[in-house]
């Protein structure tokens, strides 16, 4: 999925997305993911990921060397050495500075976990609060607890941002947050200019949503980053 700069238009990079082809046809993310959360499929799931990438993808970041990819990883594998170990065998870990590591904020990381997200820094490597929702459930008490260079907002609040709701209450909250923290937001699910107007004027930095691309393939993705590495005008000024 790729990610765009409300700055100057620009594909900043992509969030490595799974899906599970079957002959029936493709199984969605949201029926799979949530039954191989919190068992030993996940870490095994996620160290295939790390390699596909490194396959897909590892030429793509050593020629674009101001591009990222973040890689979802459940919370309950951190600190346990195994992606590391991967990352490392597969030449990942040798692009660290490009990766971005997406903790969902459904799991609250045990203190294994919270040690690797803060010391992840002194591997090069970024860490993003993915799905965060400001219910005021776990993923503030993620926040309070780990050192995260990114937020992602999740779609849900993004939706809320419609013609009879162009201003919800929660874009001034992340207003303040961007003030006070060196924290890069992104928002997910953007599909309208009445949501990119909106989260500029937030100064949310990037988004990703149907607006710019649907989920594409590895190769699909490096012909769409190379139409838009360059800036593009968006519709930051259509509307009041």
């Amino acid at each position: 999925m790729p990610t765009i700069s409300l700055s100057d238009g620009r594909c900043t990079g992509a969030e490595a997305l799974i899906r599970w082809r079957r002959s029936t046809g493709v199984v969605a993310p949201d029926d799979f993911i949530p039954l191989v959360e919190n068992t030993p499929l996940s870490g095994l799931l996620t160290y295939w990921v790390i390699d596909t990438v490194a396959v897909e993808m590892g030429d793509w970041l050593r020629a674009n060397p101001t591009a990222n990819l973040s890689i979802n990883v459940p919370p309950e594998i951190l600190g346990r050495g195994g992606m590391e170990y991967v990352a490392g065998k597969c030449g990942l870990l040798e692009l660290a500075s490009q990766l971005i590591l997406e903790i969902t904020e459904r799991g609250i990381p045990d203190l294994l976990g919270v040690e690797a997200i803060n010391n992840a820094h002194k591997m090069g490597l970024r860490v993003a609060l993915d799905d965060l929702t400001l219910d005021g459930g776990s993923n503030f008490a993620v926040l309070v607890r780990c050192n995260f260079h990114i937020a992602k907002l999740d779609k849900s609040l993004v939706a809320q941002i419609n013609p009879q709701n162009p201003s919800p209450e929660w874009l001034t909250g992340i207003t303040a947050l961007r003030q006070m923290s060196q924290m890069i937001v992104i928002a997910e699910g953007v599909e309208t200019e009445q949501q990119i107007h909106a989260l500029h004027m937030a100064n949310i930095q990037e988004v990703q949503g149907f607006y710019f691309s649907q989920p594409i393939s590895a190769v699909d993705f490096i012909a769409f980053h190379h139409k838009f590495a360059i800036q593009i005008d968006l519709p930051l000024d259509a509307l009041p």
